[in-house]
């Protein structure tokens, strides 16, 4: 869910700002060229990517002055560098803060650039992606930056044809979503939120005038360069030459070519700005697991249903899941998930699972129903606390083909069990539904 829109006052403009996060380290983001602060949080990767920023940081979001939610100004008096850096410092003031990391994608990145080295006591420290020094007009120092007739070509084609993205854009600026129509359709409505045609094409010319080459040596604040190695749109070398000019600076080059965030690995970005700013990288997520399945059900379920009617069968179900689930504890496994009548749980050791399930079995029988089950060891797919993948798929199938009072298990089970005192009886080679290859099954007896 987006944060909440709030305005600061930054001379007689209005700056549209969020807040997200509780930590006490502040981080603001400044975007590049244009934005719409509530639009970001409705792209599923930008989303993820700010709510990894926020795990570590009160993150600060803001709109430039002419863009997204913020007041509009003419294109005849379009805002400096330094009136919208001035911009930050309005919003920082807004949400009470005296000292923040500053984070700026693209030209975004140049505003942070002058607002650090305007303001040291007030940054925390300087980050940048995707940001280059100069955009127009390539010398021997900066032999990087397009010529005067390309930006204005830029900026004539963008009034032209602005919020419609041609394949060949696509191609450029997010190369890893070419083909990905939904991407695409809602890069565009941001875009045409973002800013109108004239706002952005005007922006655009303003943006080549940038240069900041006098003003990176004068820098004094901790800064990490980030930069991704195939970036069309901005040369790595542009990255480079930043972490060069800036006294001790990092530079990390990261792998991919999207020059927009969302469009490429967020998380190698959050990554490298949270180790920087904490000290600690965030440990990896274990997305892959090896785990012993365990599905249950009841035997015949329907017609107990008529014959005991809907209300003696409800208070039976509530006996049924009870003993299952005290069975469950007692051998450590770990319910995932019910389905009418039956359970699938996960067990860290198969052995354990073959004997919870003999002991639900007999759990069961007392109340006087049949359950059947099934057990498979495999690689599963961690989903928060759902699992999926081709081992649950086997394990489904294993308990569908067990008899009433019998826990079938594969074969890979038994190898992994031998030596617990457990013994089996050969029920002979299956195909199961959907799930290649042939499978020998054992009865636990």
């Amino acid at each position: 869910m987006a944060p909440e829109t709030r305005y600061a006052r930054s001379g007689d403009v209005n700056i549209a700002y969020q807040v997200t996060g509780q930590r006490l380290r502040d981080l603001v983001y400044v975007p590049g060229w244009v934005s719409n602060i509530e639009l970001m949080w409705e792209e599923p990767a930008m989303a993820r990517f700010l709510d990894r920023l926020a795990s570590f940081s009160r993150l600060i979001l803001f709109d430039k002055r002419g863009t997204g939610l913020s007041d509009r100004v003419s294109n005849n008096e379009l805002p400096t560098l330094e009136q919208r850096m001035d911009d930050v410092r309005a919003v920082l003031e807004a949400v009470g803060s005296e000292h923040a990391a500053l984070f700026g994608h693209s030209e975004g990145g140049n505003m942070c650039v002058l607002f650090a080295a305007t303001y040291p006591e007030r940054t925390a420290a300087l980050i940048t992606l995707g940001c280059f020094a100069k955009r127009r007009d390539p010398d021997d120092d900066y032999p990087w930056a397009p010529t005067a007739e390309n930006r204005e070509e830029s900026a004539a084609d963008v009034e032209q044809n602005w919020g419609h993205l041609r394949p060949e854009d696509v191609e450029y600026y997010a190369p890893s979503r070419v083909g990905d129509e939904q991407f695409v359709r809602n890069l565009e409505r941001y875009l045409r939120r973002a800013a109108s045609p004239g706002a952005a094409a005007a922006l655009l010319r303003m943006n080549a005038y940038i240069d900041v080459r006098e003003v990176l040596p004068t820098i004094r604040v901790p800064t990490l360069v980030l930069h991704r190695t195939g970036d069309r749109d901005v040369n790595v070398a542009e990255g480079r030459y930043l972490a060069a000019k800036i006294p001790g600076a990092k530079f990390v080059e990261l792998a991919g070519a999207d020059h927009l965030i969302s469009a490429g690995d967020t998380d190698a970005i959050a990554d490298e700005i949270e180790e920087f700013l904490t000290g600690t990288r965030p440990a990896p997520e274990l997305d892959r697991v090896l785990a012993t399945v365990l599905f249950t059900d009841i035997v015949g379920s329907t017609e107990r249903t008529a014959e005991m009617g809907d209300r003696r069968w409800r208070d039976l179900l509530v006996a049924h899941d009870a003993a299952v689930r005290r069975e469950l504890e007692r051998f450590r496994g770990r319910e995932v998930d019910t389905a009418g009548d039956g359970f699938l749980a996960t067990f860290d050791g198969p052995a354990r699972a073959v004997r919870c399930a003999i002991s639900a079995g007999a759990a069961a029988r007392e109340l006087g129903v049949e359950i059947r089950a099934g057990i498979h060891t495999g690689e599963c797919e961690l989903d928060g606390r759902k699992i999926r993948g081709i081992a649950v798929h086997t394990g489904a199938r294993i308990s569908s083909l067990a008899g009433p009072g019998e826990v079938l298990i594969s074969h890979t089970v038994k190898d992994l069990v031998a030596g617990s005192g457990l013994e089996f009886e050969d029920r002979g080679v299956h195909q199961l539904k959907g799930v290649p290859g042939e499978w020998r099954l054992y009865a636990a007896r």
